[in-house]
């Protein structure tokens, strides 16, 4: 079961929103007939409303939030990076800080926005390993609380020290039957080991602790959403595919999680349509697949039989070149969306074969 929304025109804004998903959901709206605004830091041309924020202080943007039904807040320095102190402290910064500073607005607006989504993504979860060293599938259930409040008096979806976000998850962090430690730190950003963790914890504790009464908040945990357009996972890994270098990644064991975008958007839809659900959902197709599998199957829908095999040291060293990070492709997630799949949502796109399929087919008919 899929619920729309509602037939009215909503008024939804979308807090940083001018990045590959967040064009991807304005589009959504906007073709629903839904009324959008995107704040941004560099307002751009688009056939929605614009409207500059900088994701730390106050400003006029906040007059969009009064009276809005629903707010998506999609802001955070993209991890597509070399993890440097700079940039670990940037990517820290803009998702705490633009999440303390929306809680802030919203419990003070008049008439705040009944639906507040904050971004977070699947790989929330410590990985849990079985005897061989195989990834277990992990649920919310397994991290966190899934009742309405927990004890520490935070909304569905938190606990105590949560992880909230992590855009790898490292072999490092990967600990049997998922057993989880966490080393202190001066300073929130400071060392590779247990960034994202850290990242995490305060982001998503940040979003439940901020006092909303009156608005209903759900945690997006999203996995990596595919659209067939130039410059998102989809296309890098389908231009690799192209040219031949589509092979296995690393060992190939690793597990991808993903989500078709038009299940991200109908999830998305799903959620707000609901008003008895909150707190943290997963939002990734249910059925995660080791590399070598995502990667085959990539292959076939762009038939294309073979592909170079691409070993970590090779991966880490192209890395390098490419000023981002390798663990973003050798990070291993298995997440499984037990709440949403609970709650009756129904996947258009529930295996990655159709769904390389469908994109791959799209792709073709945008060229």
């Amino acid at each position: 079961m899929a619920t729309s929304l509602p037939f009215r025109p909503l008024r939804i804004v979308l807090p940083g929103g001018s990045g590959h998903v967040g064009q991807m959901l304005a589009r959504h709206f906007q073709l629903q007939g839904h009324h959008v605004t995107v704040l941004t830091r560099g307002p751009y041309s688009a056939p929605w409303q614009t409207v500059h924020w900088d994701g730390v202080s106050v400003g006029d943007w906040t007059a969009t939030l009064e009276g809005a039904d629903l707010c998506i807040n999609l802001a955070g320095r993209s991890v597509n990076c070399r993890y440097n102190a700079t940039n670990r402290q940037a990517i820290y910064e803009s998702r705490i800080q633009s999440t303390q500073l929306l809680g802030q607005v919203i419990a003070g607006l008049s008439t705040p926005p009944r639906v507040w989504m904050n971004a977070s993504a699947a790989t929330i979860n410590p990985r849990a390993l079985d005897a061989e060293g195989v990834d277990l599938p992990v649920e919310e259930a397994a991290f966190g609380c899934k009742e309405t409040t927990c004890s520490a008096g935070l909304q569905t979806g938190c606990r105590v020290g949560v992880l909230a976000h992590t855009s790898l998850v490292t072999s490092e962090s990967a600990t049997p039957m998922g057993k989880m430690e966490e080393k202190p730190s001066n300073e929130p950003w400071a060392g590779r080991r247990g960034f994202s963790a850290r990242v995490a914890r305060d982001w998503e504790a940040a979003f439940f602790a901020a006092e909303t009464p009156r608005t209903r908040k759900v945690a997006l945990r999203s996995a990596v959403v595919f659209s067939p357009v130039q410059g998102s996972a989809f296309g890098v890994l389908s231009n690799l595919v192209r040219a031949g270098l589509g092979g296995t990644q690393g060992n190939g064991r690793q597990f991808v999680c993903w989500i078709h975008e038009a299940d991200y958007a109908r999830a998305v839809d799903f959620l707000v349509a609901r008003e008895d659900l909150q707190g943290a959902f997963i939002l990734a197709a249910p059925t995660p697949l080791t590399n070598r599998e995502f990667m085959a199957a990539l292959r076939w829908a762009w038939n294309m039989p073979n592909g170079l095999p691409a070993p970590a040291p090779a991966i880490r060293l192209g890395a390098l070149f490419l000023r981002t990070e390798p663990e973003l492709v050798l990070g291993s997630c298995r997440a499984v969306p037990e709440r949403l799949l609970g709650a009756g949502f129904d996947f258009e796109f529930p295996e990655w074969a159709e769904a390389a399929e469908d994109l791959v087919r799209r792709w073709k008919n945008r060229e």
